[in-house]
């Protein structure tokens, strides 16, 4: 797919190639003590602080400080209506309608709303299916959900497990799952990228294979949004979840956004928890009355949104309208295959990559195990300046995001890992 050497001047050719390679600049790159920049790789953990984000608060709090409550209506971006400010551009990240996503919440939060509307068991369709390595929070959050309908979470959780010897789940294998249990599965709710291996799952075949079995189908895309085109609307997912500060670059403990799919925009007798914000706009303010649901993925909401977080959001969006996810992935593909290029020229048994070679079938993570690990790998890379994140048992994650890392950040962190391993 792409021709890569393995010499600083070609990263360097490759930057100057780089379409997007100017984007780098509107953001906030960490530095060391010295002030020289660090080289990070930690977006699929915390995304950088782009430079508008400061400005863009700092709105929010110059109309609150000049406007008080007026700001409602009368701030430069009145804050009765700020959600709505994210939702189209955030709907095109995730390919998905307007009508189908709301920014709201946090994200196992939001976990917990959708599976109080989506997960309605019955004593002969029960069980949850999850990834066996799914996120902690959402195996925690499904298993709470388990006992909350009074069901036993150790027989009513199904885990989709790689084959002994393998990191990475087989299709094949969750088709036989769905053979032999599918009549007792109420919900599938799977990682859309694995935060572990960084294994990007296909939405719609899980999707197509769950609902030929009866269940309903939901993704945690807490590590898709802003990383893959995860095009959930064409997915046909029943909903979907994710976090936005990660690759959406919103900020530590930012909100989450959420999808469900527009066949439930108007069903009003689907099961949630609701509060005065999903209640109908033209008359939320009246204060008496029946509860009047908002019809799509508004009905899900609770709350007034908080401004100030969602200020940030609504920054960081701007520059992926600009660009778009396609051009973003496009990148993201030759960044992280010169990456696994560089790595594959190392040829050291001490070193691994568990995520999937296909571009197709990964994000902009890739994940290296290292044998007989101890984390003093991941140890001694930090010290050199390189800002990854290690996840036990024995992997160094590294995420290089398409807009702010560059060819020449993937050439030098795999020079210091190539020292440090010769050490």
């Amino acid at each position: 797919m792409f021709s890569f050497k393995s010499d600083l001047s070609h990263a360097i050719q490759l930057d100057q190639n780089d379409p997007l390679s100017a984007y780098r600049n509107e953001f906030h790159i960490p530095k060391d003590a010295s002030g020289e920049e660090l080289i990070y790789l930690c977006g699929n953990s915390l995304g950088l602080q782009p430079k508008e984000t400061k400005n863009a608060i700092n709105q929010e709090l110059e109309d609150w400080a000049t406007l008080g409550v007026e700001g409602h209506l009368e701030a430069k971006n009145p804050w009765l209506l700020y959600h709505e400010f994210l939702t189209e551009a955030m709907a095109k990240v995730v390919g998905a309608k307007p009508i189908e996503v709301v920014v709201m919440n946090t994200l196992t939060a939001n976990l917990h709303f959708m599976m109080v509307s989506f997960y309605q068991p019955t004593k002969t369709r029960y069980k949850i299916l999850i990834e066996s390595d799914a996120f902690p929070s959402d195996k925690y959050a499904v298993e709470s959900q388990l006992r909350h309908h009074g069901i036993d979470d150790k027989e009513g959780l199904v885990l989709w497990k790689p084959r002994e010897g393998e990191e990475l789940l087989r299709y094949e294998d969750l088709e036989h799952i769905l053979q032999e249990q599918g009549d007792e599965i109420a919900l599938i709710m799977i990682g859309g990228v694995n935060y572990y291996t960084g294994q990007y799952f296909d939405l719609k075949r899980i999707t197509n294979l769950g609902h030929n079995h009866g269940c309903v189908v939901g993704f945690d895309c807490a590590h898709g949004a802003g990383n893959v085109q995860l095009n959930l609307h064409e997915s046909g997912a029943d909903f979907a979840v994710w976090c936005t500060y990660k690759y959406m670059n919103s900020g530590p403990g930012s909100l989450s956004g959420c999808f469900v799919h527009e066949r439930y925009a108007h069903a009003k007798d689907l099961n949630r928890f609701t509060g005065w914000w999903s209640h109908n706009k033209k008359t939320r303010f009246n204060m008496r009355g029946e509860f009047d649901q908002l019809p799509g993925a508004e009905g899900w909401q609770l709350s007034n949104p908080p401004i100030l977080s969602m200020a940030a959001i609504k920054a960081s969006l701007h520059i992926f309208d600009t660009i778009g996810i396609e051009e973003l992935t496009k990148k993201s593909k030759k960044l992280t295959g010169y990456f696994e290029y560089l790595l594959k020229e190392l040829n050291n048994e001490h070193i691994s990559i568990i995520t999937p070679s296909n571009p197709d079938e990964r994000g902009c993570q890739l994940s290296i195990q290292v044998k007989n690990a101890d984390k003093s790998l991941h140890e001694k890379l930090t010290q050199s300046g390189v800002i990854s994140d290690w996840r036990e048992p024995d992997v160094i994650r590294c995420a290089p995001v398409p807009l702010y890392n560059s060819f020449q950040d993937i050439y030098h962190m795999v020079d210091r890992l190539k020292n440090i391993l010769n050490g």
